[in-house]
């Protein structure tokens, strides 16, 4: 504010020099000649002038100055101190401008730094905000990973479970090893481990849970079904090889249900799988394999009915065939459900005594006569490869529900047991290389 004062200071000055000065000098220079002089110089003047007199100058006498020397020596004076005073007051102006710069200086200096203390402090808060943010996108994303680790635990513990029953019928090897991966999984600390060490763990588990559902299948496969304790296996194709069933009591009857699980090695064109037959008709009742469709005949294969798609290799299946002699009315049936019927199928004809129950192979004619004294003759391509378990013979129909419990794969004792024909209760003569595993 003082280096403006002083600018005004200046311009008054400055203004002043330029108005009031020069009347003042005006009024000084006016000079009043009369009329009679009038710058005029007379003729005796003039000759006295022209004339020379001999008058001696004193040294130190001062020169006479006429009227115009003043004026013109006023007018220098007053010059020079319109110069000085122009002088002057640039010099005030350049001293006022330089402290009015230095003044809008620091004026910008104090606005600059208000400025960065504004942006600063804005830095600050918007720094604070956003750690705040990301702190609470950490605590959420711990949570996320808090919430991932339970679920994994929980399907471990689900995968483990699952797996204890399957687990103890495994070989000493197979034991072993799952026990000490699982061991593994149930010591390791997963919350201190990151994110590509979690995600080791998860393909760890993915390969487990295969191996897990393949020795899971595995096993199942290796059990017997509907809770069977036994079966017949039948290594190969042979024709020695054969099992010979002792009925319960006479197989004179005029309706019967054959029911049994098997699980086929090899399927051929024909698979007999059960057979009974006497000296005048060996077909008397079968059931039987061609290709992957299964077969059901009374009296012969003229009466037969049909099932396709009905066995696959290496997998437990559940068969049943019904009769009744009053309609020739015959089903067949795969694991629980009705797959084929036919009527007309031997209406009226009643299944005769004394015949021979062969699991596995069908007697012919010549077989026949030959079963007392001389060796028996089977066809191996007719053989049946495999395990056969839960076989069971009625002399009546049973009905849907019935025959649906039996076709059951974790039922209990097998199965309710038939009457003519009773597994795990009639004898079974194993011949030729069967074997009866448990």
């Amino acid at each position: 504010m003082s280096s403006v004062l002083r600018i005004v200071q200046v311009v008054c000055l400055v203004v002043l020099v330029n108005v009031v000065m020069p009347q003042l000098y005006d009024e000084a220079m006016e000079v009043n000649y009369s009329d009679q002089y009038y710058n005029e110089i007379s003729v005796g003047e003039q000759n006295e002038a022209d004339t020379p007199t001999a008058t001696t100058a004193s040294p130190c006498t001062a020169p006479d100055f006429s009227k115009w020397d003043k004026l013109f020596t006023m007018l220098e004076n007053s010059q020079m101190k319109e110069n000085m005073l122009l002088q002057y007051s640039d010099d005030i102006v350049k001293v006022g401008l330089q402290s009015l710069r230095a003044e809008v200086l620091e004026i910008v200096e104090q606005s600059s730094r208000s400025c960065a203390a504004s942006v600063e402090n804005s830095a600050h808060r918007a720094g604070a905000h956003a750690e705040q943010k990301l702190q609470q996108s950490l605590e959420h994303l711990y949570d996320v990973v808090a919430l991932h680790q339970v679920q994994h635990d929980t399907t471990l513990g689900q995968i483990l479970d699952a797996s204890r029953e399957q687990v103890t019928k495994l070989d000493k090897v197979e034991q072993s090893c799952i026990q000490e991966r699982v061991k593994n999984f149930q010591t390791r600390d997963l919350e201190k481990e990151d994110r590509g060490q979690l995600q080791a763990i998860f393909a760890e588990l993915i390969v487990l849970h295969k191996k897990l559902s393949f020795y899971t299948k595995a096993t199942a496969e290796q059990n017997l079904p509907a809770g069977c304790d036994m079966a017949l296996f039948f290594p190969m194709r042979s024709p020695k090889i054969h099992a010979k069933v002792i009925p319960e009591r006479s197989m004179k009857t005029r309706a019967v249900t054959v029911c049994l699980w098997i699980k086929p090695t090899q399927i051929l064109t024909r698979t007999v799988l059960f057979s009974y037959g006497t000296v005048t008709n060996p077909l008397e009742l079968q059931l039987l394999l061609s290709e992957h469709s299964a077969h059901f005949t009374v009296r012969g294969e003229a009466h037969l009915v049909e099932a396709r798609s009905a066995a696959t290799e290496g997998s437990w299946v559940h068969l049943c065939g019904t009769w009744s002699s009053e309609q020739g009315l015959a089903s067949l049936w795969v694991d629980g459900h009705k797959a084929a019927s036919s009527p007309g199928v031997a209406e009226g004809h009643e299944i005769p005594a004394d015949g021979v129950i062969i699991l596995g192979q069908e007697y012919s004619g010549e077989g026949l006569a030959k079963k007392f004294g001389f060796q028996e003759t089977f066809k191996a391509e007719e053989a049946f490869t495999g395990k056969l378990s839960g076989v069971n013979v009625w002399d009546r129909v049973l009905n849907e529900s019935e025959i649906f419990e039996q076709a059951q794969k974790d039922g209990q004792s097998c199965g309710s047991r038939g009457n003519l024909v009773a597994w795990g209760g009639s004898q079974i003569l194993e011949e030729g290389g069967v074997k009866l595993i448990y």
